[in-house]
């Protein structure tokens, strides 16, 4: 097994300096032997791809030996701004296929950044492989694809770490241990989650040609193949549940990911959830634009609540997720949190904003769409990442816990379908006394992709 040694100094400066060093331990960005950069390869060069790779290079020696894709402008356009970015200057060699990049290339890392429904295939080849993964969230289409890809994880004794970032961001790390920790909340009860961002794209655009630089066969893969209307990258695929799961699948798993990581939830004892396309209903996409799901726990609900139409209850948190405890209440976001009291004089209201990193990393303010604020926290992740594989620990976000939410989140989806409450059995892989919604844990593969490949 690769081993990656890291030396134990100190990585960040000012203000994120305590908030990581609690997060992460006082492991450094340098290697004991530089010279030697770790062996990397991207699968699905398109926008968060890219990024994820990017962070990987801001932090850690890499040679970045090969990217895949199935639209050739995309993979070479990519090709060029890693020969750009990287020591070597290399421009990666491009494949088409990814199993073609795994079969020529000896990785130490493998970033998959390809659309939900290539997630479990790939993750698994590429431990099979001999590589370590990071891998996007959801991490599948259906539950037994996640199953499938934690037993792979755990028979090829690789790190996995799914990209389910908010546990790597400064200040939600903050919130963690001074609040939730500290027992500001006291006993926490309830927990709303939501997104209401007008992310749905809807459109009508026509049936049209294939062009000749896009594999459509490939990027379609195992999922049902829809007739083409264009270029599937920018959200359009998001909006069909042949590829995903809407935003249950999308926003819902990062809130709720988060809830189950500061409060220490595993799986919920019953899910339910209710909606559907309630406005939006002039376009082809056919995911949800409304839905409400009910995580059950023992004394403790974590509810979500999405719109992509209208405007959001608080300007402030279009997104995020509300701890409400006995003695507090604590609201988080990618930009920022709020703490406040019951009691104003046992304790004080709390504020805190993202932490950027724009002075130690002046490039982020060129590359085009980064997410300025989730850069921090990737670039966490991935030292946590990189530390597990040191350390042959589990990551903060290991595969299984990616799973528990992934799952989670799709089995919401199967409740609003059949209308009623499912509970899921871990140990059996089974809905609990529910034989049709158990038949739906695994949705067939479009050939010659098979479910044999998953194991």
């Amino acid at each position: 097994m690769k081993s990656f040694n890291i030396n134990r100094r100190q990585f960040v400066k000012g203000a994120t300096a305590s908030l990581a060093l609690s997060q992460f331990g006082a492991y450094g960005l340098d290697l004991i032997n530089p010279d030697k950069p770790l062996k990397v390869g991207l699968i699905g060069t398109g926008w968060y791809g890219k990024s994820d790779l990017f962070r990987l290079m801001q932090v850690a020696p890499v040679e970045v030996l090969a990217l895949c894709d199935p639209d050739r402008n995309q993979l070479n356009q990519a090709g060029k701004m890693v020969s750009e970015r990287q020591k070597s200057g290399k421009t990666p060699k491009l494949y088409n296929d990814y199993r073609q990049l795994l079969k020529e290339n000896e990785l130490d890392i493998a970033i998959v950044g390809s659309p939900d429904h290539w997630h479990p295939l790939q993750m698994i080849d590429a431990v099979k492989a001999g590589a370590h993964v990071y891998v996007q969230k959801p991490i599948s289409v259906d539950v037994l694809e996640g199953e499938a890809m934690v037993a792979a994880a755990r028979k090829y004794n690789k790190t996995v770490q799914v990209g389910t970032q908010r546990k790597s961001t400064p200040h939600l790390i903050q919130a963690k241990r001074d609040i939730v920790d500290k027992g500001l909340l006291g006993k926490v009860a309830h927990v709303e989650m939501c997104c209401y961002f007008s992310m749905r794209n809807n459109g009508n655009p026509p049936v049209q040609p294939v062009p000749e630089f896009f594999d459509y066969e490939m990027w379609t893969g195992p999922a049902p193949m829809r007739p083409y209307d264009g270029l599937p990258h920018t959200r359009w695929w998001r909006t069909f549940n042949e590829y995903g799961n809407g935003i249950m699948g999308d926003m819902c798993i990062h809130m709720f990911d988060t809830a189950r990581w500061m409060l220490d939830l595993g799986w919920p004892n019953r899910i339910s959830s209710e909606g559907g396309i309630y406005v939006q209903k002039g376009g082809k996409s056919n995911i949800p634009d409304t839905q409400t799901a009910v995580f059950e726990y023992n004394d403790l609900n974590c509810v979500w609540q999405h719109r992509s139409w209208g405007t959001p209850p608080d300007p402030d948190y279009p997104w995020g997720l509300t701890l409400y405890g006995e003695k507090g209440t604590l609201r988080m976001s990618t930009m920022r949190y709020d703490f406040t009291p019951v009691d104003p004089k046992a304790s004080t209201k709390i504020h805190q904003d993202v932490i950027f990193e724009k002075e130690k990393y002046p490039e982020d303010l060129k590359e085009e769409r980064i997410e300025l604020n989730a850069a921090p926290a990737t670039r966490g992740h991935m030292l946590d990442f990189l530390a597990a594989i040191d350390k042959k620990s589990r990551p903060i976000a290991d595969i299984e816990a990616g799973h528990i939410s992934t799952a989670s989140c799709i089995i919401a989806n199967l409740s609003m379908r059949l209308g009623r409450p499912l509970s899921y059995d871990p140990i059996k892989k089974v809905i609990i006394n529910d034989p049709e919604a158990t038949a739906l844990l695994a949705r067939p593969y479009r050939g010659p992709w098979n479910r044999n490949m998953l194991k």
